[in-house]
Order: structure tokens, then sequence, then C-alpha cells
């Protein structure tokens, strides 16, 4: 099969390479001039475990090819598919589909033959068939179908989430849409992977669906979080208890600082606008969204206290960046909450994260940015862990704590534990939902101390 993939971003580039992996013909198209021009180069925009590898792996083969030339990537393709940006819009907080319209529109005055247009996409319930408008209007001759194809790529493991998926989603209209995509899904298909093949309107909201109730385990474990340390409870007990339900399972129920990145903020920001505008309001999530704000906030609030009540004048090192590990995705990251306000309350900020210089320098114009670990906890106040890289993971603590000026710790991944670091010799310990202590000498032993374990 012949396809042209419309867009070079996270979603575009990794799945255009693993297409081409599948054996197909792919021509990645970009209008970025720079961007295209590096990734004829080899140089890949994004930070994604292995996918720099793949992707001279099916160049060389001579599956797979960059240009600005639209025209010319779509000349006898079988599909195009649409993978371009939905910001949240300003305002309303519905998708922006300003881009996913030019390209559908650019796509029908280009066609010549039948092809199948297929929307990578997030985008609201409703958008392919107002792609199917668009394409009509510019292109009354043209004869083609509309797909709706949305993308569950975990940022960190997108190559593997793509060729071993959960489910692929296909929404179509007509038996040769349906023919065209499952033959570009065979190779997984034969492997027996499921393929969900089912109507436009019902696909476009399996996306939104599936980023909103996760966004609710995360948020819902964070609020439990927040209840265990006033009772006592430790809360990766908690998750572990719950987790073993296999009606619930066990993934996102980790605590944390909250859920930021490129999708879950802007999806279920976007179903809650699609519940108000069809008067069935999504009152779940939009209580998500506020609770994910205040576990933001919450997060200063805990690293106030560490502070002794003011932040002014103290340094603070700060352990992880990016929203999650293994990416270099800044975008809605809770360290984008929590870092100015600390600026703001007068801290000397430094920051090491392994990929997060590249898009943090400019969200976080008020940091030092370090890449060793224990250089960035040279006297410093508080050493903050905000992302679990496995940098981060096997810390020497009592190397950091000997650095600080004042060891005090705020690990808001839980990745050590009270016993770890008052062993280690730092004089207060902050965490999320399970036992702390505040300083060494005013600390009683805790049950839960010993049998708190990573």
């Amino acid at each position: 099969m012949k396809i042209a993939m419309i867009g070079t971003g996270y979603v575009g580039l990794v799945s255009g390479v693993c297409f081409s992996d599948f054996g197909h013909n792919v021509v990645c198209v970009d209008k970025d001039a720079n961007k295209i021009a590096n990734l004829k180069q080899g140089k890949v925009p994004i930070f994604e475990p292995g996918l720099d590898m793949l992707m001279a792996k099916n160049v060389d083969a001579g599956r797979l090819t960059f240009t600005v030339d639209l025209p010319s990537a779509i000349e006898g393709a079988d599909a195009v598919f649409i993978a371009v940006g939905t910001p949240t819009r300003r305002g309303d907080g519905h998708a922006d589909l300003t881009y996913v319209m030019a390209a559908a529109e650019e796509i029908a005055r280009a066609a010549k033959e039948y092809l199948v247009i297929v929307t990578k996409s997030t985008v609201p319930v409703g958008t392919n068939r107002q792609v199917k408008q668009v394409v009509r209007k510019a292109n009354p001759d043209l004869e083609f179908d509309v797909a709706s194809n949305p993308e569950f790529l975990r940022e960190g493991a997108a190559i593997e989430d793509f060729m071993k998926p959960d489910r692929v989603v296909i929404g179509i209209q007509t038996p040769k849409a349906g023919d065209v995509m499952s033959e570009i899904y065979r190779p997984l298909s034969l492997r027996e992977f499921p393929i969900v093949m089912t109507d436009l309107e019902s696909a476009e909201m399996i996306k939104y669906g599936a980023n909103a109730f996760l966004a609710t385990k995360i948020t819902f474990i964070n609020e439990m979080a927040a209840l265990c340390e006033k009772v006592g409870a430790d809360i990766k007990e908690v998750a572990r208890g719950i987790g073993m339900d296999n009606r619930i399972g066990s993934k996102f129920l980790h605590a944390g600082p909250g859920y930021g990145g490129s999708c879950f903020p802007k999806d279920t920001k976007a179903l809650a606008r699609i519940g108000q505008e069809h008067a069935v309001p999504m009152q779940i999530t939009e209580t998500v969204i506020k609770v994910n704000e205040e576990t933001k906030r919450r997060m200063v609030d805990k690293l106030l206290d560490q502070c002794d009540g003011s932040f002014n004048g103290k340094t603070i090192a700060i352990l992880g960046v990016t929203f999650k590990p293994n990416t270099d995705d800044m975008r809605d990251a809770p360290s984008l909450t929590i870092i100015p306000a600390l600026v703001a309350g007068g801290a000397k900020i430094r920051v090491c994260d392994p990929q997060g210089r590249h898009e943090g320098e400019a969200l976080l114009p008020s940091v030092s940015w370090i890449e060793d670990p224990y250089k960035i906890v040279q006297n410093a106040d508080l050493v903050v862990l905000l992302t679990e890289w496995n940098e981060f993971r096997g810390l020497d603590l009592k190397r950091l704590a000997k650095r600080m000026n004042d060891p005090r710790m705020a690990d808001l991944r839980n990745i050590y534990s009270s016993k770890d670091a008052k062993k280690a010799g730092f004089v207060s310990y902050e965490c999320i939902g399970r036992a702390h202590f505040e300083t060494v000498q005013d600390a009683p032993q805790s049950d839960n101390d010993d049998k708190i374990k990573e």
C-alpha cells in the first residue's frame, strides 16, 4: 500500500515510521522545510526511544521518504492520514480544527483518483463528517472515503504500542474504505491484535472516552493519596489492594503531582466542551480537570512546608521536569505550575532532566540547568523528585544528603520511602499519601516505616 502522512509531529512521525516497517510505502509531509530537511538527514525532532533507528532502517529500505510537496506525496496513494495538531482553542476549551480542515482542503485540491482520507488526529465527534464536506466542496468530482483512526500511543512506549496495540479503532462509512483500512493493518490482524471496525462517531468518541477515563483514574488515586495522608494509610498499599480487582486493574493508580502531557489535558477539556454543546454535561470529567489543577497547586503547598513557610532565598534542586519519563514533552507538565510558583516565591531553582532542557529552557527561563543529579544538590536546601526517570530511581541518597546545605527531600513520585531518607541522613522527607517525617528529632517511629518498601 502507498500511504501519505500529513504532519510529522509526534503522532504523524511515529505512525509513518511504523507503517513503513509494516512494509508499506510511506511519504511523510510537512510544511516546515527545516524539519523535513533534518528528517532527510536522519535527525529526529522528538525524543522517543528506538524511533531514530527504526526510521533509519526504513529509509535505507526505500519505504520511507519525507517531503514538503503534498501533491506529489498523495499521487497514487491508497490512503492519506491527517496527523496535524488539534490544540485546545482559547476561550472555549474546544479542539482547534483549523489545521485538520486546511489539510483536508489541500488534499482535495491535489487528489485525482480514489483514496481514503483518514483522520489520525484526535478530533471531536462529527469532525470526520465535516472533513467529508470540506473535501466534497473543494473537489466535487473526486471519488473518496473518510475514515477515523484515532491513536493510542503512550509517549516513551509509542513504537511498542503501535506494533502491539491493545486494539486498533477504525471508523468507516463504506465497505470499500473498510477494505483499504483492513489491508493497511493486515500485519496486525494476522497476529490477532483486535481491530474494532465501527462507525465514524463511535470511533471519535472511543478516543475521548478512553483518555478521560484514564485521567479519572489518575485523579482518583491522587485524591485518595491526600486522604491517606490525613488518616495514616499508605497509598501504595491502598493502590495495590484496589488494583488487584481485575475489574479495576493496577495501571494508572500511581499517586503523583497530577497528569500532564499532550493528550489528557487537551482531551478532557474537549470532551467537557462536547458535553456542554449537546446539553449533556460531563460532570465527572469537569471535576477531574478541576481536581487535577488543585493537585498541582497542593504540591506547591507541600514544598512550602518543607521550606518552613517561605521559598525566599532557598536553593531548590528539581529532578525531572517533563510530564513523564522517556519523553522530552513538556506540554502541561506539573513542573510548569510548580516551578514558576517557587520562582515567584523567591527561590533559586536548579533543574536536572535527561531530555527536558530542549523544550524547558524556553518554558522555564528563570532556572539553571545542571546535568549531574549530584552536582545539582550542592548546598541546596531542598531536592524535589518530580519526574520518575530511571536515572533518579537508584540515587545514592547519602551522597545527596551530604552535599546539601539542609538535606530535605520532597519525593513527589514515591520512589523512595521515609526509612530510606532517614537512614541516608535527610532531616525531612515529604512524599504523597505515605509515611513521612518532618525532622529527625521529633519524628515518632511509624509502624509503616518498616513495611514501606519500593
